[in-house]
């Protein structure tokens, strides 16, 4: 606040303390030359000359805000007198600057020629050379620096504005190619992977169908539902692509844990979850990390350590969500040879700082391996 306002009593000034010293320094040069000419001493001034000192003074000050009305003053206060009329240049260039070709520039030319007059018409004979030097110095030279000033303003403005147009236009495009290459991953993921997955789940239809005995419906059943919660998150991931809607179906949550390992246990695998009931209540993108981490380290566990036992741990304490997954060393070897990414880890990390918390993984003593992620949950760990 305190430095919009500074902004605001600098306004006419163009905002900038170095202007206004600047422009009281010009404004105070005159009174200073008019002081120093008569030896530090201001009883041989006229009234008048002293009045039109302080009137070009008050003038030049505020010369940035008012060119035209300033230029007409300065016009007006150098007709009786010599001194005064230096600070023509000052004005008439401001206001060529801030106005440009325009009818009141002409104007103001026209009055500082006229408060030549008086001056020229004091000499004793007209001499054409002197009485050009005088009007070019003091008036062509102020009129056509001030036009080219504008000019460049004029110029540097337009060059901003096209490259802001340009800047626009480039991030308009990036994001119709950003589209067009989502919708292409959209339809590649429709076309492979959910062709596939719905063939998997057609089959496990069927062996449940067919299974003899009621371990192997149980785990065609389990292939099937598996599958077919897979093609759902699928879809919510395509539709997100296509729309740009939330990916994250509503079951990627802290309340989704339960039934994440509840679906492992029931393909066999021996996972035991240590989580309060109630689940933690967390922000949706606390809760969506926390369930794909747990999701991951049990893909990683099945595919790396199958068998072997899994301790699934979700705490809520002190403002923080702590989750932590960690298996034993399987001793009946990886007998599951499933592909692997690469990217599970980097996923997860990036899930993790995303949210602002952080994430270790690691062996532990017993050659098992441990996932242990912290979530803040406060505002202010969030900012």
């Amino acid at each position: 606040m305190l430095v919009e306002r500074k902004r605001s009593w600098l306004a006419w000034w163009d905002g900038s303390p170095r202007s206004l010293l600047f422009d009281l320094a010009v404004a105070a040069a005159p009174i200073a030359g008019e002081f120093y000419s008569h030896g530090g001493r201001l009883s041989d001034t006229a009234p008048l000359t002293i009045a039109a000192l302080i009137t070009g003074f008050l003038a030049l000050v505020v010369r940035r805000r008012f060119p035209f009305a300033v230029a007409l003053v300065v016009a007006a206060t150098g007709l009786p007198m010599d001194p005064v009329i230096g600070l023509s240049e000052v004005a008439l260039y401001t206001a060529a600057s801030r106005l440009g070709p325009r009818g009141l520039t002409w104007i103001a030319v026209a009055a500082h020629l006229g408060a030549e007059v008086p001056l020229i018409w004091g000499w004793e004979r007209f001499v054409l050379v002197p009485m050009a030097s005088v009007v070019v110095g003091t008036v062509v030279v102020p009129l056509l620096l001030g036009l080219w000033v504008f000019g460049r303003r004029r110029a540097l403005a337009d060059f901003r504005e096209r490259a802001a147009q340009i800047e626009r236009e480039r991030e308009l495009l990036a994001e119709r190619a950003v589209e067009a290459q989502r919708r292409e991953i959209a339809r590649e993921m429709h076309d492979v992977v959910a062709h596939r997955i719905g063939v998997v789940s057609r089959h496990a239809d069927a062996l449940a169908r067919q299974a003899t005995d009621e371990r192997s419906a149980e785990l065609a059943e389990v292939l099937r539902s598996t599958s077919a919660t897979a093609i759902s998150e699928l879809h919510d991931m395509l539709r997100a692509l296509r729309d740009d809607a939330e990916p994250e179906p509503a079951s990627a949550s802290t309340t989704g844990i339960a039934d994440l390992v509840d679906g492992a246990v029931r393909s066999g695998a021996n996972v035991r979850l240590e989580m309060p009931e109630p689940a933690p209540e967390v922000p949706p993108e606390v809760g969506r990390a926390a369930y794909r981490v747990v999701q991951e380290a049990l893909t990683n566990a099945a595919k790396h350590s199958p068998h072997a036992a899994v301790r699934v741990e979700v705490r809520c304490e002190d403002e923080e969500l702590s989750v932590e997954v960690t298996n034993r060393r399987s001793t009946r070897g990886h007998d599951v040879a499933l592909p692997t990414s690469g990217f599970g880890l980097v996923g997860m990390r990036e899930r993790v700082a995303l949210t602002g918390g952080t994430l270790h993984t690691g062996r532990t003593p017993e050659g098992g391996y441990r996932v242990h992620a912290s979530f803040p949950l406060t505002s202010g760990a969030d900012g």
